[in-house]
């Protein structure tokens, strides 16, 4: 297994398959900067989605597919993601038998560095059952007029509506934005909030989500964190926040975490 980190460095791109270039980042590391223990208050899954892999058959014609691999929030390990995208790009000059074959391998692979099962499903690119466009459901509340000038996350943001109902609801907004804490690259993504509780102000949540403009962390910690602060300044009885990010490197990732829901749809948005 790799010693070091490939985010952020040049890096040779192998074509020949090698599993040993997955690199394996604790989860426990991120999670202890936002107060996070063992005894997790959500459960879930990340949804990654890999759009440029690619092998050769056992004629040596290539084969070309899109993969969803699903990582359980309970897992030890996520894999970094420049160390996946060489990973698979490794697959590039090597023969498989057939998509079950790779597809199993990836599973084997992954499951091994995450310390969980890791699903892993493969279309091929003729199929479209990956590719059609969805769109999140609910309210979306980015048109709402709105003075945002905190840019640097602060949950103090967050309020009830006056004499708040109780309301089941689905709120969503495009505009999140992060920074990778390696390569201070921008993330963005789109953001739904589902919950059952005391009816959360739209315009506070959204000037809450675009406080994440110059935050520095993974996609995992951001939704992580504000499950976490929705949590603890609106105590929702129920509640889900699933992030739909863009693609860097073929590869999008999308974490989901719950406290009344495990799995969530892999619905690819416009800008995916």
């Amino acid at each position: 297994m790799s010693k070091q980190s490939p985010l952020g460095k040049s890096s040779s791109y192998a074509d020949k398959y090698d599993r040993e270039i997955l690199f394996p980042i604790p989860r426990a590391t991120a999670r202890s900067t936002i107060g996070l223990t063992a005894d997790l208050p959500f459960q879930g899954e990340d949804i990654w989605n890999a759009y440029e892999l690619t092998w050769l058959d056992l004629h040596g014609k290539p084969v070309v597919a899109i993969g969803e691999l699903r990582v359980p929030a309970s897992s030890d390990s996520i894999v970094e993601s420049k160390s996946l995208k060489l990973y698979l790009n490794s697959f590039s000059g090597s023969q498989f038998k057939n998509s079950n074959e790779v597809g199993d391998l990836i599973s084997k692979d992954l499951s091994a560095i995450c310390g969980t099962n890791v699903k892993v499903r493969l279309v091929l690119a003729a199929d479209n059952a990956l590719t059609s466009i969805g769109r999140l459901p609910g309210f979306c509340i980015d048109l709402l007029s709105v003075t945002c000038d905190i840019y640097q996350v602060n949950s103090d943001l967050l309020k009830l509506q006056v004499n708040a109902p109780i309301v089941q609801e689905e709120l969503y907004s495009n505009l999140l934005r992060s920074k990778c804490p390696v390569t201070d690259q921008p993330d963005l993504g789109s953001i739904l909030i589902s919950y059952s509780g005391s009816q959360i102000e739209p315009s506070s949540l959204l000037r809450y989500i675009t406080s994440y403009r110059n935050h520095q962390a993974l996609h995992e910690t951001c939704v992580e964190q504000i499950f976490l602060d929705i949590m603890d300044r609106c105590q929702p009885e129920k509640l889900s926040v699933y992030g739909r990010y863009l693609r860097r490197g073929g590869i999008d990732i999308n974490p989901f975490r719950s406290n009344c829901e495990t799995h969530t749809k892999n619905v690819r948005l416009s800008r995916q």
